[in-house]
Formats: C-alpha cells, sequence, structure tokens
C-alpha cells in the first residue's frame, strides 16, 4: 500500500511498509542490504506485526541468457505464538503475496509500450489550522453526511492511523461505483491511501493528502493522484471512440471533481471552527 526509507547508509537500508495480508491492513519494518554485483537484495524484519514473530528472506536475480534471468523470492519466518492456525496464515499471506509482487515486478521489466501512470494535483488555501483540516480528512466514517459525493462509508481502524475505508461514490449521472482504499494517516500533515478495489477504468490508483504551513499563517491543502488506465475496458466504459487519453482526461476530470468537493469542504470546516476568518 505504502513503503518510506526510514534510513539509507550506502547499501543498507531501512524501510517501513504498510500492506495487505490475507485482507487485513499490516505495518512493519525491514533492514535490507542491496548486493548489484551478487543481484540480490536480503531482507530482514526488525519490527514485525503479531501473528508474525519474526521473518526473512531475499530478493536473487539469476540470469538465464543475454535476455532472461530468473527471480527467486525466499521466505524464512516463525509465528509469534505456537498456535498452527498462525503459522498457517503467515504461510498463505507470504504465497499470495509473493506470488502478486513476483508478477507486478514481471509485468514491470517485460514492458514494452510507455507507462501510462498519470499524476495530477488539486490545490486550496486555507486561512485555519492544518489540524482542523486533517480531521476532517481523518475522519472519513462521517464522510456520508459531510460530502454529497458520498452514498455509503465503512471505516475500519484497528491499528490508530492505519485505515481501511469502502465507499459508494456517486458519479454525475446518479450511479455509483464501490471503491476499498488501505489508508496510512499521519496527524495533522498527511494522509496516504492506495485503492485495493478500483473502478472499471483503473488498474491503479495511489494517492495522498499533504497539508503544508505557508508562510504568514494558515496551509495549503494538496489531492494528489496517479492513476494507470485499464485499457481492456476503455471501450466497454466509454465507447468505442474512446482513447487512452481520453480516458485519462475521464478519469482526471471524476477524480478532481471529488477533490475539489472535498477540498472545498474541508477549507469551510477548518475556518468555521478552527480560528480562520468565518470564526472570527
Amino acid at each position: 500500500m505504502h513503503a518510506e526509507v526510514v534510513e539509507k547508509d550506502g547499501d543498507t537500508e531501512l524501510i517501513r511498509l504498510w500492506a495487505t495480508a490475507n485482507g487485513a491492513a499490516k505495518t512493519w519494518t525491514s533492514r535490507r542490504v542491496h548486493d548489484p554485483e551478487g543481484m540480490s537484495v536480503t531482507f530482514r524484519q526488525e519490527r514485525s506485526q503479531h501473528p508474525v514473530g519474526s521473518m526473512g528472506g531475499a530478493w536473487v536475480v539469476e540470469p538465464v541468457s543475454d535476455t532472461s534471468c530468473r527471480v527467486r523470492l525466499l521466505h524464512d519466518f516463525r509465528a509469534a505464538t505456537d498456535d498452527p492456525a498462525d503459522l498457517d496464515w503467515i504461510s498463505e499471506a507470504v504465497d499470495r503475496n509473493s506470488a502478486s509482487e513476483l508478477q507486478a515486478l514481471k509485468a514491470s521489466a517485460e514492458a514494452t509500450g510507455p507507462d501510462e501512470l498519470i499524476t495530477f494535483d488539486d490545490t486550496v488555501t486555507v486561512d485555519g489550522n492544518g489540524k482542523d483540516v486533517y480531521d476532517f480528512l481523518n475522519e472519513a466514517q462521517l464522510w456520508q453526511e459531510r460530502l454529497p459525493h458520498v452514498a455509503r462509508v465503512s471505516l475500519e481502524e484497528d491499528e490508530p492511523g492505519l485505515q481501511v475505508l469502502e465507499m459508494d461514490t456517486r458519479t454525475k449521472d446518479g450511479s455509483t461505483h464501490t471503491t476499498r482504499s488501505v489508508r496510512v494517516c499521519r496527524p495533522a500533515t498527511a494522509i496516504v491511501y492506495k485503492q485495493i478495489v478500483l473502478p472499471a477504468l483503473m488498474t491503479l490508483h495511489t494517492g495522498r493528502w499533504l497539508i503544508e504551513e505557508r508562510d504568514g499563517g494558515g496551509v495549503s491543502v494538496t489531492s494528489r493522484h496517479t492513476v494507470r488506465i485499464n485499457t481492456a475496458n476503455i471501450a466497454k466504459v466509454l465507447g468505442e471512440d474512446a482513447t487512452v487519453q481520453s480516458a485519462q482526461q475521464f478519469v482526471r476530470t471524476a477524480l478532481s471533481g471529488n477533490s475539489l468537493a472535498t477540498l472545498g469542504l474541508a477549507k469551510a470546516y477548518a475556518e468555521g471552527i478552527g480560528g480562520g476568518r468565518t470564526a472570527q
């Protein structure tokens, strides 16, 4: 769902990962050592999350010919308890996620066409407190009442700052589509997310809400989206004459419209209760 480099020293780095394991949102830190000559990356979790007691492994790239290679993803692990069910849970999660990661690596390495990723921003300025903006964005369980384009919302937060958000969003024609996202929330500064249930027109959608202090007071609030179009569904969704570019513009217009609506209401909320113009 999200990854950050916490520290880096030469070929060694400490990373923090947020991911799903058997459908549950988890976070952990891993120490990784890169060996460019040996074409391997070894890793060891420094802070695991239940039911994992410890885990490590390696990515190993083995040349097969001048134009092909074999990639092996190795794991060793133990459960945090003696319950056999925990070991089965870990094995299932490792198998599922490893297959997904290897397939994604293969697809990226073998891609021959241009990358169809697009990234775009929408920003508003708020004469108010960044914490109030963050609260509005963080309290997504209230979006059904606060945002007109949200028809239904469900929020799970078993660990503070790590949310699973599912919602039905209304489109301009009155129909709704369901999305499910994992969100990593950093109080008063940022919320990053990745959709794990997507509309038909996208194969990837990640985003972030960024809250930045402004010189002279107030904050800038940015909604950033990164999207990859599902080219197989363009004709079905938009018609036979639609192109990748028109699909990108369609998605951008829809996402920016919802983002700007959310940003506008977050601005009104913060300026109303957070000491901005309305409250003065």
